[in-house]
């Protein structure tokens, strides 16, 4: 691929240093303006509550003994590489395998900055109905969520799309 589209692909990561930038500030108001686990309504079915996660998604792995931080820093920044890698060698027509790339980037760098600063991830959205509540989650969490999310979706739609033609 040339140099030039090179450069298009890797300006794809102005959405992962969005991403980034509105993940760290959201994290930081919450640490400043909420008590940890003290929930506060913001609409029906929806609060505002701090809470900290040394392990991954859904606190897998929180209650391991700290070797976890390691393990799971290390597999971001592998995942991180990766991504960089397929993002710099996609085709500048793939703006929407880019997008979920740069999200992915964006969430993970997000998480990873947490686990390097203080071996635990900030969550604070806080989504329920009666008295079950989705794990808590924050900006970087959705990121990497809406990212897979469309990767998925558009693997499914190229396969339907080469199995019709």
């Amino acid at each position: 691929m040339p140099i030039k589209s090179k450069r298009r692909m890797v300006a794809w990561f102005w959405l992962s240093a969005a991403v980034v930038m509105l993940d760290q500030l959201t994290k930081a108001a919450a640490e400043w303006w909420l008590q940890p686990y003290q929930a506060v309504e913001i609409l029906p079915l929806f609060n505002l509550t701090l809470m900290y996660n040394t392990g991954a998604a859904f606190s897998f792995l929180s209650d391991a003994g700290g070797w976890q931080r390691w393990f799971f820093l290390t597999l971001t920044i592998i995942v991180i590489v990766v991504l960089i890698r397929w993002l710099r060698e996609l085709d500048p027509a793939e703006k929407w395998k880019a997008a979920c790339y740069a999200l992915i980037i964006g969430g993970a760098i997000g998480n990873m900055i947490d686990r390097v600063a203080t071996g635990r991830v900030v969550d604070f959205l806080d989504f329920y109905v009666g008295t079950y509540h989705w794990p808590a989650f924050n900006i970087a969490d959705s990121a990497l969520v809406i990212g897979v999310g469309a990767l998925i979706w558009d693997m499914l739609m190229d396969a339907r799309r080469e199995k019709s033609a």
